[in-house]
């Protein structure tokens, strides 16, 4: 593969710009990416930043939703748009001669929706109809409970959705404030990767993106207060979902990568412990993994799985007799090897594509202010040593420090402490 060339660029007005040249493809990824999400609204407007983002495809002060659609449609681009809880991004896949184009579109959407009150009744619907969907989905669901008692009282531990309630109570007024506070030049981002040139990217940008607001207001970010709860939910299911889990760490943290390998040894491979032990060997579950999440200031390594109603005791006890392994037992150099290769060859096969390393580039801009390369990431993977897994195991799975929820028909289990206790 030809090297690639990274640049990063602040334009005038404070919007951060970085390119990175792949001369040897067709298409060009370029996406708009906001350092605000869903952790920085109010309580009671909880859900406003996703549903800002349905919104800015409802139409432009020049284009109405089918002028948008069409126009992507027509050259055969890819849009898309998402909201997380500390950031959003709305992207477009196109070949290399429509970049003008698709630079056009974004900018016209982040900077000039129409937000009209009509639009926003319609869109009212959707978003509560996109809310019961997770709650007819348990797999999502049981992630959401869990969230929500591991930190509460917190916009961490919000639902990235809202509640029917405030979905239902935002106003024009609300979402316009809200858009013009939020979307402004020092809080968005704007990557671009394939073939390109950073300086007509830049003059592109610098053109459309002129008019952008240029304050800012500072965020005022608490990191959470982590509270290990048990929440039993009974609802009639074909099958119960668990899901389990203690603290991790934030993303800049400098044992960052020894977590990373223990979450690939735990449950984050078909070779991990949890999936060969809770399904392969005793066919406890179909799905079994295990996950890490993080963010500015907190962390969590959390444990799901899905099987039978009257299993679900068992499941959780051999998943804390590995948790509780993997602070006690040294890990093998060859398991080690394994999880280190596995997550070398994933992270090198997951930049392949220019959406997924324009995904790359944003994200460390706005957890780190600057771009780890490829080199010094696997680096820090292969530094790991089987002494930093345990040692971050037992910083990590602390006594009482398990929080787990069960969802699904399962009346009368009981989850006392010391049946979670990691000792």
């Amino acid at each position: 593969m030809a090297p690639t060339t990274i640049t990063r660029d602040v334009l005038p007005n404070g919007l951060r710009l970085l390119t990175e040249r792949m001369p040897h493809v067709r298409s060009v990824s370029i996406g708009v990416w906001l350092a605000r999400g869903s952790r920085h609204e109010p309580a009671e407007q909880c859900g406003i930043a996703h549903f800002v983002e349905h919104m800015l495809f409802k139409g432009t002060a020049t284009r109405s939703a089918e002028d948008i659609a069409q126009t992507i449609d027509s050259i055969g681009g890819q849009m898309d748009a998402f909201t997380a809880k500390e950031y959003a991004g709305y992207y477009l896949k196109v070949l290399d001669e429509h970049l003008p184009l698709a630079v056009d579109v974004l900018s016209d959407i982040v900077m000039r929706p129409a937000l009209s009150p009509d639009d926003i009744e319609r869109e009212k619907k959707v978003v509560v109809e996109e809310i019961k969907m997770v709650e007819d989905t348990p797999d999502d669901l049981v992630h959401e409970l869990f969230t929500e008692g591991f930190w509460p009282d917190h916009p961490l531990g919000r639902p990235i959705l809202g509640s029917r309630e405030t979905v239902e109570a935002l106003t024009a007024e609300a979402l316009r404030d809200y858009f013009t506070s939020a979307y402004s030049a020092p809080n968005l981002i704007v990557a671009a990767v394939g073939n390109i040139e950073h300086a007509q990217v830049r003059e592109l940008v610098a053109r459309a993106f002129e008019d952008l607001p240029v304050r800012s207001i500072p965020l005022g970010d608490v990191p959470p207060r982590v509270v290990p709860h048990v929440l039993i939910r009974n609802k009639e299911l074909e099958q119960s979902h668990v899901c389990l889990g203690t603290s991790g760490y934030r993303q800049d943290h400098a044992d960052r990568y020894s977590s990373y390998v223990l979450n690939i040894v735990l449950g984050g491979s078909m070779s991990s412990r949890l999936f060969q032990n809770v399904r392969e060997k005793r066919g406890l579950a179909y799905a079994v993994f295990s996950g890490l999440v993080a963010y500015r200031d907190a962390g969590s390594v959390t444990v799901y799985a899905g099987c039978a109603n009257t299993a679900v005791g068992e499941l959780i006890d051999v998943v804390i007799t590995e948790l509780r392994r993997l602070k006690t037992e040294p890990l093998a150099e060859s398991e080690l090897r394994r999880a280190k290769d596995h997550l070398k060859g994933s992270l090198m096969l997951n930049l392949e594509s220019t959406s997924s390393r324009m995904s790359h580039l944003a994200r460390q801009e706005i957890y780190f202010d600057r771009h780890f390369g490829l080199d010094e990431t696997l680096e820090g993977v292969e530094r790991v040593t089987p002494a930093d897994v345990r040692r971050v195991a037992q910083d990590l799975f602390t006594d009482r420090g398990l929080a787990a929820t069960v969802l699904g028909a399962v009346n009368g289990l009981e989850l006392p402490p010391e049946r979670l206790a990691l000792g």
